[in-house]
């Protein structure tokens, strides 16, 4: 299992997240390591614009294509899944994402932002990656910006999966589509939780 290190995201507590949910993990940029890996996690914390660069500084575009090419897994965390989307938009600054879903992320509108803390979902019924967790549980999440609407049909009977939450108005939460899941919240500060939502996550590799 491999979590990407393209210079953001809290990797050192994503790797002890992943790793106590009962995996080998290694923190590297390497492509071959990356693309062959079980799993791969993307991280990202920060501002879309410098988490896209980092990403194309390590080619981690190609290294997800790649891996979704072949079906094989990708867990996008907080920022590490908003560059899943085709753009992000800060301070009036547009940054071209890896386009792998289509849709924008943008600033979110609610009267205090970051929303930083505790908050429930609304996954869907038939969610693997929530499954067996309570739908009261909370998740921990820090951000301004966010995906407020989902643009992406899936195939009959391979619909995504997308999970909802609420600050200010709804947004992405967390997507399962195919080989590529991903979380606006950090499950590797979101306790036992997040610690369930990974061992689910890590089941299907």
């Amino acid at each position: 299992m491999v979590i990407l290190d393209y210079g953001s995201g809290n990797l050192r507590s994503a790797e002890r997240a992943v790793a106590r949910a009962g995996a080998d993990v290694e923190v590297t940029a390497d492509p071959h390591a990356a693309v062959e890996a079980d799993g791969l996690v993307v991280p990202g914390v920060g501002a879309y614009s410098a988490c896209m660069a980092g990403l194309l500084d390590v080619q981690g575009h190609r290294i997800i294509g790649k891996r979704l090419a072949g079906g094989r897994p990708v867990l996008g965390i907080c920022v590490g899944m908003q560059i899943l989307f085709s753009r992000g938009v800060e301070h009036g600054e547009e940054t071209e994402g890896t386009g792998e879903w289509p849709g924008v992320v943008d600033r979110l509108h609610a009267d205090v932002l970051p929303h930083m803390g505790w908050n429930t979902v609304r996954a869907p019924a038939d969610s693997q990656l929530f499954a067996g967790l309570d739908p009261q549980e909370r998740f921990y999440f820090v951000h301004s910006y966010a995906a407020r609407k989902w643009e992406l049909d899936g195939l009959a009977g391979q619909e995504p999966k997308v999970t909802w939450a609420h600050h200010g108005e709804d947004f992405v939460a967390a997507v399962e589509n195919g080989p590529l899941w991903a979380t606006q919240f950090h499950p590797e500060k979101s306790g036992d939780a997040g610690a369930q939502l990974l061992r689910n996550w890590l089941a299907t590799l």
